[in-house]
C-alpha cells in the first residue's frame, strides 16, 4: 500500500493550506467601539465557529488517512466525505456573511458581496474535488495515485487563491471588531492547531 502514501501526504499538506482560509476570519486585536459593527461581527463569528470546527475535522480525517495503511477505497471514502464537509462549511459561512448584511464600514457592501462570492466559489471548488475523488479508479493503484496528485495540485491552487476577498472584508475596523468576539478567537485557536 506504499504507493499512495506519499501522494496522500501531499494531499494532507495542501489541505492544511486550505484550512487557512477560515483563519482569515480572525482579526487581530483593537478596541474601537462600534455597536453596529460589533453585533455584525458577533453574528458572523458565531456562525463561523461551528464551520471552522467542521473544516478542522475534515482536515484531521484526511491527515489520519495518510498515517494509516489505508486502502485506496478507504482513502477515497474519507477524502470524498472531507471535501463534501468542507464544501458545506464554506457555503454555510458564505450564507452567514450574506445574512449578516454589509458591515458598517466604508465600502462595506462591496466587501461583503465579494467575500460571499468567494466563499461560494470555494464551496463549489471543494464540491468538484469531491466529484474528482469519487471518480478515481481504486482498482489501479498507479492511476489512483496519479488522480490524487492532480487533486493535491488543485487544492494547492485553491488554498493560495481563496484569500483576497476575505482579507479585504476584514481589513481595519471589521477585523478589530471580529477579534473582540470570543467565537472568532475560538475558531482561530482551533484551526490554528491544525496548522502545526
Amino acid at each position: 500500500m506504499e504507493g499512495t502514501k506519499p501522494v496522500n501526504k501531499k494531499l494532507a499538506a495542501a489541505l492544511s493550506g486550505g484550512a487557512v482560509l477560515v483563519l482569515a476570519l480572525s482579526g487581530c486585536g483593537g478596541d474601537d467601539s462600534n455597536d453596529k459593527l460589533d453585533s455584525w461581527a458577533k453574528q458572523v463569528c458565531d456562525a463561523v465557529q461551528p464551520q471552522a470546527k467542521k473544516i478542522e475535522s475534515a482536515n484531521a480525517a484526511i491527515q489520519k488517512e495518510t498515517s494509516d495503511n489505508s486502502t485506496p477505497e478507504d482513502v477515497q471514502k474519507t477524502d470524498a466525505q472531507a471535501f463534501q464537509d468542507m464544501s458545506d462549511a464554506y457555503k454555510a459561512i458564505g450564507s452567514a456573511v450574506n445574512k449578516a448584511g454589509a458591515p458598517d464600514v466604508e465600502n462595506g457592501e462591496k466587501k461583503q458581496q465579494d467575500a460571499v462570492k468567494e466563499l461560494n466559489a470555494i464551496s463549489a471548488s471543494y464540491a468538484s474535488l469531491k466529484k474528482q475523488v469519487d471518480g478515481l479508479d481504486t482498482k489501479d493503484q498507479g492511476k489512483f495515485a496519479d488522480g490524487l496528485k492532480d487533486i493535491a495540485t488543485e487544492l494547492d491552487k485553491l488554498s493560495q487563491s481563496g484569500n483576497d476577498a476575505l482579507k479585504n472584508l476584514e481589513e481595519g475596523e471589521v477585523g478589530q471588531a471580529m477579534a473582540q468576539q470570543p467565537s472568532c478567537k475560538a475558531a482561530t485557536a482551533s484551526a490554528g492547531a491544525t496548522q502545526s
